[in-house]
Order: C-alpha cells, then structure tokens, then sequence
C-alpha cells in the first residue's frame, strides 16, 4: 500500500504498477522492465526499518527497489523517482546486490556486492549512489585459493520450443579452446545463480561447486521447464538440449559429462540416464524412482500423502496413477532401466521421511537385476538430507573420488572396486572417517 492509502503498489513479475483505489487508471511506475527483460522487485520500505507504524510507501519520496535481468543475468539497484516516469537503474551489472538499508536521519544507504569470485561485502554509499566504499573484506580469505575464472551463459531451447538459459561456471587458469571435464548440477531454475558468490562448504547434499571447480571441473547449472503429465521427459529434452548447447562454448569435454541433483534433482537425473548417453557418470541422491508406488506411499517430513505432491506441486501430474497409468508410467526411471549405460552412484537413506527408502532399492534391484553399474548408499539415521557432518563428508569425499575416475581417469577407489564385506563395515567406516576428519 501506498502510506495514504489511496494507491496499492502491484507486481506483474516485470514492473511495479501504482493502482488507484478509486478505480481510476494504473501507472506503471517502472516503466520498461517487461520490455527490456528486468524484473523490478522488492521495493524497500526505509522509514519502518527505524518505526514499525509506518506503514505503507511514501510514494512522495524515492522509491529503491532490486532490478534483476532475465536474460543478462544483471542485478543492481533502481529507483523510481516523484513525478519521473520509469525506473533508473542506478547500480547494475554482472554482479548481485541485496540487503538495502538507509541511515535514520542521514542520506547514506548500506548494501552487500557479490560476484562469481568476490564474496558479499558490505558498501555505504551517499545520496548520489556512486559506487561504495568498501566496508568489510571477506575477499581477502580467497587468497589463497584456486576460483573460478569466470561465468558463460549458455542459451538453449527446452522443451515445447521454450528459450532456456544455463550457467557455465570455468575452472580457475581457463584457456579458451581447452576442453574439461564438466558436472552439470540442477534442479529447476538455477541459472540466475551465475553471478553469485559460492561459498566452499561441506554440502548436506553432498555437492559443492566450488569444490569442483578449484579441482579443475567445468560446472554447468542449466533451467529446466517442464510438461504436465511429462516430468521426467520434458526435463530430459532441456538437458540433453542445454549440454549440447554447453559443448557447442568449446569447453566441456563431451566424453568426461558428469550429472548431479538431489531430490526432485536426483529424480531428472535418475531418469535421463534412461534417455541419454551424454554422461560418462551420475550421481542421483534421493532419487523418486517408480512414480506410481511412490504416489502411494507417505511423506513422513510433512505427514502427508504424496498424491498432493503429484498432482499439486512438483510433480505435475493432472491426476492419479489409476487414471494415468501410461504418463506415470514412461515417467519413471524404472520404466527404462534396460536403456542404462552409465555408471550411477545413488544415496538412499532408510530414513528418509521425504523420499521412501523403497524408491531407491526399487531402483537399484532393478539395475542389478539388469547387470547395470550401480552402487547404492544408506547413511543410517538420517533424513533427506545428511545432518551429520562426518556423512557429509564421507558422501562429500566418495562423490569426488567417483567423479574423478569416471571423468578425470583417477584410480577406481577400492570401496568401489571391490566393496565391503557387511560385516566389516563397521571398522572400516571408522578408519574411513578418521582418515578425511581433517
């Protein structure tokens, strides 16, 4: 609302639109953002920082808000200026800006700058927005390590012929023409991501990119769009389309393409290996299997059935399995498990209240049966996500070791090679902790 509440401040999730209350015509405040790709976004409200009466904008005063993008993948700041038509984009570029804040009695703003390679630091600014002065320097920690060199956005069509974009993030030392090895990690949308700082941590899900690239790793983050009643192939043409297109920059090595996700991830790529021979390695971590017994079974997290996932949410399914047995059907990875030839490393906890542990033996007996490589890991005790940090980092540490043989031409890990008996299992994970504990 605006402060006098004559006037409701509305979205189009491209401009920022005034609508009188009195029913009399809406101006569109920001004036170019559905024209020229930007998606103006979360105006800020400085006076109910400092009182939490004062509600609603005054729109008698600058109004600052994020400007983002889509297609440049820019974010910065603008601001809408009393009785100036359309927005001025007074901060923006390959970077991201957030956390605006204003000084109570003073003209002087606070706001975080971040890049593939420089971390969020803090700025303050004056009335002008010139750029910053810099008032922390979390960058100087990334000394001494090896980053990323850069970002490509690589553009691609998906499914239904809709324009797509992915994030192409180089190792450190990249030289043009030299080809590398190359994980694409997903979900749905990531890509808006590509100028955003990675901080390199010991990930729950097992995955760190900024691992992988201080290792010599291309990574790919490419957005997916999908069809009702086809998840799992509408989700397989935009990623077979967006490597393709990710080859085309001359950078991945088209025989040493690694695949991740988790979850809804671990599902896609659970299935487009059924579908594709792109990739030398995957590695799907809590993976929906068999879409019409996990339709059936309960989500334990929420304490719901997963028939509203399926039909409302992620799922995207317009009805139940009985009415579309033939949709759930080639949508599930099980369904194509004789199409399988690369080497797939799976997480399936026997507690995991999301994802049923049944979906991943499903489809892990089913690969055995058909004398496919697949190894299948259980971390007991935990959830959807690993919570322990020696899981994490035990997962964290097989991940790499099984991506670098298959893409790298390391050594093939003995746990992998030869396994281990049950019945030493026990010391042997211990000694395996100990070895990586620092």
């Amino acid at each position: 609302w605006s402060r006098d509440s004559r006037d409701l401040l509305l979205s189009d999730l491209w401009d920022i639109w005034k609508v009188p209350i009195d029913g009399s015509a809406a101006v569109n405040l920001t004036g170019d953002g559905k024209r020229d790709g930007i998606r103006y976004r979360n105006p800020v409200n400085f006076a109910a920082e400092y009182d939490p009466t004062a509600l609603g904008f005054d729109l008698t005063k600058p109004l600052y808000m994020n400007a983002y993008g889509e297609w440049t993948k820019k974010d910065g700041i603008a601001v809408v200026e009393p009785g100036v038509a359309g927005a001025r984009r007074i901060m923006f570029e390959e970077a991201s800006y957030g956390a605006l804040s204003k000084a109570k009695d003073a003209p002087v703003y606070l706001y975080t700058r971040q890049t593939y390679r420089q971390p969020p630091d803090f700025y303050a600014t004056g009335a002008g927005f010139t750029p910053g002065a810099k008032l922390t320097d979390l960058e100087a920690q990334l000394k001494p390590f090896r980053w990323t060199s850069g970002t490509i956005l690589v553009n691609y069509i998906g499914y239904g012929g809709v324009r797509l974009q992915g994030a192409l993030h180089l190792p450190p030392d990249y030289v043009k023409g030299k080809q590398y090895p190359t994980i694409v990690e997903f979900y749905e949308k990531m890509s808006q991501n590509a100028y955003t700082f990675i901080p390199p941590v010991v990930e729950s899900d097992g995955f760190n990119i900024a691992e992988y690239l201080s290792n010599g790793y291309a990574v790919f983050d490419p957005d997916i769009h999908y069809k009702v009643d086809d998840p799992g192939i509408s989700s397989s043409v935009c990623l077979e389309n967006a490597v393709k297109a990710a080859i085309a920059t001359g950078v991945p090595d088209p025989k040493h393409i690694g695949i991740h996700g988790h979850s809804w991830g671990g599902y896609q790529t659970a299935f487009v290996i059924t579908q594709t021979h792109l990739f030398a390695a995957a590695v799907a971590g809590a993976p929906l299997t068999d879409m019409i017994s996990m339709y059936g079974v309960i989500y334990k997290n929420a304490g719901i059935t997963n028939g509203q996932i399926f039909e409302a949410s992620q799922g995207r399914f317009s009805g139940p399995p009985w009415k579309l047995w033939a949709a759930y059907t080639r949508n599930s990875p099980i369904h194509g498990v004789e199409n399988v030839t690369t080497p797939l490393l799976m997480v399936s906890d026997f507690d995991d209240g999301a994802v049923d542990f049944t979906q991943g033996m499903e489809y892990f007996n089913d690969l055995r049966r058909a004398h496919k490589r697949v190894v299948l890991l259980d971390y007991p005790s935990q959830n959807h996500l690993l919570a322990k940090r020696a899981d994490q980092k035990d997962y964290t540490v097989r991940m790499k070791q099984f991506f670098d043989h298959f893409l790298k031409r390391a050594p093939l890990p003995s746990w992998y090679a030869k396994g281990v008996p049950a019945l030493d299992m026990r010391s042997y994970l211990k000694g395996f902790v100990a070895k990586y504990e620092h």
